[in-house]
């Protein structure tokens, strides 16, 4: 079954916005595109979800994929269109 991005953004607790940033910036779960419409797999959502656990802050604080992916959105100004903006 596949879910709109309202849908997807709903199931794993993000805002469409963010689910969107994610998607045209990247770090974000895997989706199809059909046509015009953007579509998520459950399954690629849940594993998404299961790939981002942490077992303590302390692991996060020191773990280098999250900071470059801080940094990463401190470069993000706007995402429309699949087109990314930066400073």
């Amino acid at each position: 079954m596949h879910l709109k991005v309202s849908e997807a953004a709903e199931h794993l607790r993000l805002s469409q916005s963010t689910l969107n940033k994610l998607r045209c910036h990247g770090g974000g779960p895997t989706y199809f595109k059909l046509g015009r419409t953007i579509v998520y797999s459950r399954a690629d959502l849940d594993a998404w979800m299961l790939s981002r656990r942490r077992a303590s802050t302390a692991v996060a604080a020191n773990d280098n994929t999250d900071k470059q992916e801080a940094a990463r959105w401190k470069r993000i100004t706007m995402c429309r269109n699949g087109t990314l903006l930066a400073v």
